[in-house]
C-alpha cells in the first residue's frame, strides 16, 4: 500500500531532538484499520519512505490517534529540511 501526503516538520525535545511530520487523520485511520496485519509490536508500522530524491526505512510511530514518521538527520541534511518546512512525502508499508 502507497501513501502520499504533505506535511509539516516539527521537534520532539526529549532527551535529544527528535523531527517528525504527522501522518494526516484519514491515512493515519487507514493505516490503523491494518496495523494488526503489518506491526512487529508496539503499534508501530514498518514503511519505506521517500522525500525528495531520498528513500529510507523506518517505522510510523502511533502518538494521539495518528501515526508520527521519524525524520532521520541523515535524510534531513540530504534534503536541506529544517523544522517548520512543508514536505511531500511517499510511503509504502513494507
Amino acid at each position: 500500500m502507497d501513501i502520499q501526503f504533505s506535511g509539516i516538520i516539527f521537534q520532539w525535545r526529549g532527551p535529544s531532538p527528535y523531527f517528525f511530520v504527522a501522518v494526516p487523520v484519514e491515512e493515519s485511520d487507514y493505516l490503523k484499520s491494518i496495523s494488526a496485519a503489518v506491526t512487529y509490536g508496539w503499534g508501530v508500522i514498518p514503511v519505506t519512505a521517500q522525500v525528495g530524491e531520498t528513500v529510507w526505512t523506518t517505522s510510523l510511530i502511533p502518538k494521539d490517534g495518528r501515526y508520527l514518521l521519524p525524520l532521520k538527520d541523515k535524510v534531513r541534511n540530504a534534503e536541506g529540511l529544517q523544522d517548520g518546512d512543508e514536505i511531500f512525502v511517499q510511503l509504502a508499508v513494507r
